[in-house]
């Protein structure tokens, strides 16, 4: 069986719960699952919709084979001969280079053989300007023609590479096998890139690669080589940070573009603009101006639905294939980074832990009402840090990842402070509804770290009452009247001692003991100490009246009242619960009543309980030497109103005075019945003088 002791110790096991959050939590953000990673770029995309890139007309233009262009033209795929004169005019422009989102990995099939090859043709188109083609990259490796070299997949490439701070290859997205241009096509272009998006797992493209790993080979995209065309270079010099971190920047020319781990750039998109496309068709008759391409970065693609080169943008919808690239292109050319640096995962993980501890400790420490508000400016600052981030300072920080955690941390929590919350109601109702009174019971509800039942050393008041000679009286009434007599007695003992706010710590026969001060401290327990024992006198003697009145003899109620520091606490181990005061303050305030027979008083309180009650009027008694003190105790008697000659009388005798005689026998004549003046005569005319009786009965 459990004590209920053991309820307050279930706090510490409490923590348990919000640690286990934590560490769930922090393991979470650690491995970062995909469904993770999917919200995450989520909360990246629609940053994107609230501020896109502004459009600047960036000296980028796409030609469509839109819709009308096939309509104009012909339906796809357009014979060679069309492609050339496309490219064609295209060259006429003059522009900086042109990137050909279209693979020719065929013979053209469209017209019959003659003299003239309209692939030949394309071909010599192709070398007369600066145009990339796009080739395709596949996962799995293509099998290769019959007796040709299966190391060999017929990809030339025109770009080399200057690799600093270690091999780059093992950190790029890697493919197997690529899908290459016609050899002819492939000699007579510039250069060639891999037209491959890498999609996120929602099919979004957020990330456009500069460089990837071709069986390893480093291949440029078909963007990183337009650019670099353009430039005017013939290679590439990638960056690393040694074996570990992966690629840090791609330089291409003189411009250096930060990338993540894997040589892939973050797309900042702009929305969509009529001034970013030009129709194929208008090429093709000419009406074009004459300055339409000049300087420009010039991308060959389709928008046309039949072709399916379609992507899902983080703007929302779907856009072409060549847009994606035109996208990262203009990007570059203003000068506008959006960059997720490698450091970045690891300030999301400490702004998660630090997040995760301060709701923890808010869940734990302080109201639902203070730990919700705490929450919720936590969460709202990761998500405000985040936004600030992107606007000003193009980075890409995640919020949702510290603000599901904390979530993760708070909510167990919470729920576990609430159920503790409801037990802990329910357990101390349970425990001391027959121990204090009902609204100290209320306040403990509402305060319950005002609650300490493990041991502890304490400043209280005590009252302490006993029916004088009851135990006679008992032997001369009847079991059944006596029993309901007492219990009627003690009932508003009781009461009495809990509209004080005291707390009982025990009930002997008819003698009753009330504590002050604990469990809840008291900075007032001397004055209701000595206000209780006041009203309980009050009552006794109505108590004792009443009953006379109806023929039934009782006894009356002695009191002692002392202060002093104690140690409270559970002291019934883990079989009973029995919260009471153990130390010498107990027993002298048990001595204090029983000295009242000595006496001739109804109440004693020790000078110790009567300095903490400056106002209360009353005259002292002696100091009184108990049984088990080796010093004296000064005394009092409480009374309605000063006494003055008692007083003077007292000091007298105190002092050793010839007239305190005197003085307590005018007292005494005047006042038969006042039993502590026949006292302190009946010692004077002993010969004893002072203020000093020793009790060494117990």
């Amino acid at each position: 069986m459990q004590s209920p002791n053991a309820e307050p110790g279930r706090a510490r096991w409490a923590w348990a719960v919000p640690l286990a959050a934590l560490a769930l939590a922090l393991l979470t953000a650690w491995f970062d699952p995909p469904a993770l990673r999917g919200l995450r770029y989520a909360t990246f995309d629609q940053f994107q919709r609230w501020h896109p890139r502004p459009y600047a007309d960036p000296p980028v233009r796409i030609v469509d084979i839109d819709d009308e262009s096939l309509r104009r033209v012909g339906q796809w795929p357009w014979s060679r001969d069309k492609v050339a004169r496309l490219l064609a005019g295209i060259e006429r422009g003059q522009p900086a280079s042109v990137a050909v989102d279209v693979l020719f990995a065929e013979r053209d099939g469209t017209v019959r053989r003659t003299a003239t090859d309209p692939d030949a043709d394309l071909a010599r188109t192709l070398a007369q300007g600066k145009v990339v083609l796009g080739f395709g990259m596949t996962a799995r490796r293509a099998s290769p023609p019959a007796g040709a070299d299966p190391n060999d997949d017929g990809l030339t490439l025109k770009a080399g590479y200057f690799p600093l701070g270690g091999d780059p290859t093992p950190f790029l997205p890697a493919f197997s096998s690529s899908v290459a241009n016609l050899p002819d096509l492939q000699q007579a272009a510039a250069g060639q890139g891999a037209m491959t998006f890498i999609p996120d797992v929602d099919g979004v493209v957020r990330q456009v690669p500069l460089v990837l790993n071709l069986d390893g080979r480093l291949v440029p995209s078909l963007a990183a080589e337009a650019l670099r065309l353009a430039a005017g270079v013939g290679h590439y010099t990638l960056r690393s940070s040694g074996n570990e971190g992966g690629v840090i920047d791609v330089r291409i020319g003189e411009r250096v573009i930060a990338t993540d781990a894997g040589g892939a750039l973050w797309v900042h998109y702009a929305r969509p603009q009529a001034a970013r496309y030009i129709p194929a068709w208008k090429v093709l008759d000419g009406s074009l101006p004459a300055d339409a391409f000049r300087g420009r970065i010039v991308l060959v693609g389709t928008s046309a639905q039949g072709l399916m080169d379609l992507r899902f943008s983080p703007l929302g919808g779907v856009i072409p294939g060549v847009e994606v690239h035109a996208q990262a292109l203009e990007q570059i050319l203003t000068d506008h980074h959006l960059e997720r640096p490698g450091w970045t995962p690891a300030v999301e993980w400490i702004a998660t832990l630090l997040g995760c501890g301060l709701v923890a400790l808010l869940a734990m420490k302080r109201s639902a009402a203070v730990s919700s508000a705490g929450f919720l400016a936590l969460a709202a600052g990761a998500g405000l840090a985040a936004w600030a981030a992107f606007v000003r300072g193009s980075l890409l920080l995640d919020p949702l990842t510290p603000m599901l955690a904390m979530a993760l941390v708070f909510v167990p929590t919470t729920v576990m402070r609430y159920l503790q919350s409801e037990r802990r109601q329910r357990w101390m109702k349970q425990t001391f509804a027959r121990y204090v009174s009902p609204n100290l019971v209320d306040y403990l509800i509402a305060h319950p770290e005002a609650l300490v039942l493990e041991g502890r050393r304490q400043r209280c008041s005590f009252v302490f009452t006993d029916l004088a000679g009851f135990t006679r009286l008992m032997e001369r009434m009847d079991p059944a009247t006596a029993v309901g007599l007492v219990n009627g007695y003690l009932d508003r003992m009781i009461a009495i001692a809990f509209e004080h706010d005291g707390t009982l710590d025990r009930i002997v026969g008819d003698a009753v003991a009330i504590m002050f001060s604990a469990p809840v401290e008291q900075r007032d327990h001397e004055q209701r100490a000595l206000r209780c024992a006041l009203q309980m006198q009050a009552f006794s003697r109505r108590y004792v009246d009443d009953l006379a009145s109806r023929g039934i003899e009782f006894s009356e109620t002695r009191i002692g009242v002392h202060t002093g520091e104690v140690t409270v606490g559970n002291f019934g181990g883990e079989a009973i619960f029995d919260y009471r005061a153990l130390g010498d303050a107990v027993n002298t305030a048990a001595r204090l009543e029983g000295a009242n027979k000595h006496l001739g008083t109804l109440i004693c309180v020790s000078e110790a309980t009567l300095a903490g009650c400056p106002d209360a009027p009353a005259r002292p008694i002696a100091r009184l030497r108990l049984a088990g003190r080796a010093g004296y105790l000064m005394t009092y008697e409480p009374l309605q109103s000063p006494d003055a000659e008692y007083q003077r009388a007292f000091e007298m005798m105190r002092g050793g005075s010839e007239q305190a005689l005197a003085a307590f026998e005018a007292l005494a004549s005047e006042r038969p019945d006042d039993a502590l003046v026949r006292l302190h005569l009946a010692r004077l005319r002993s010969g004893t003088s002072g203020d000093a009786i020793e009790l060494l009965e117990k």
